[in-house]
């Protein structure tokens, strides 16, 4: 990382709901630069404490949802540049100085494209996921592959494009939205493992499943 890349601000959200388990893994894994959000959404365990114990700062939504954590996050950070993933541990927050380097004035957001480990990624959630990317290469002519998990992207931007999905369309709604305002969306591979702790709220069932495309295919 060269020295502009470096002075850059970054703020990590990690929208939450019962990952008390993964958390202290993903939060050291975290550049000690980074600024950390966690967004208590909605747990029945000890995430928010054990958040705090590792020096997060924790917001509280009550709305339940995806996009409604992840957007509770960006409105209350303050830095250049907003950073999101997963607080599952199913990817490496070591990873995100890579992304921030890619970004440049032509390039809006980084994209993580998941590389799935042997046994990560289910069948029926990558099959959606194939699904919905090449949709957004169809119709909005955005060159993506993974709706990005794990990206990287400006704040004012981020703003800019106003309110997004609540709930499982939030990342697809943010890359329609993005090529509509005609952003650069570039990707760049991430490893993706399977989660450290307890079972995905989405991919972790068929039926999970179901409900995210169903908010996917509420997106227009």
């Amino acid at each position: 990382m060269n020295v502009a890349e470096s002075t850059r601000r970054v703020t990590v959200v990690i929208p939450c709901r019962n990952e008390a388990g993964a958390l202290p893994g993903v939060l050291t894994a975290i550049p000690a630069a980074y600024e950390v959000i966690v967004v208590d959404n909605g747990s029945t365990d000890t995430t928010a404490t054990v958040a705090r114990a590792h020096g997060a700062q924790v917001v509280t939504e009550t709305r339940p949802g995806y996009g409604s954590a992840v957007q509770a996050g960006v409105d209350a950070s303050t830095t250049e540049l907003i950073a999101v993933l997963d607080g599952d541990g199913s990817m490496d927050p070591a990873e995100f100085p890579r992304l921030v380097a890619a970004l440049a004035p032509e390039v809006t957001m980084v994209a993580g494209r998941r590389r799935p480990v042997p046994g990560a990624w289910p069948w029926h959630a990558r099959l959606g996921n194939w699904v919905l990317a090449s949709w957004l290469r169809r119709r909005y002519g955005l060159v993506v592959h993974d709706l990005a998990a794990m990206r990287v992207l400006r704040r004012a931007e981020l703003v800019d494009l106003g309110p997004l999905h609540p709930r499982s369309g939030y990342p697809l709604a943010l890359l329609a939205r993005a090529a509509s305002a005609g952003w650069g969306v570039v990707e760049r591979d991430v490893t993706y493992r399977p989660r450290t702790h307890g079972v995905s709220k989405v991919s972790g069932s068929v039926l999970g499943t179901i409900r995210a495309a169903r908010d996917f295919w509420s997106v227009r």
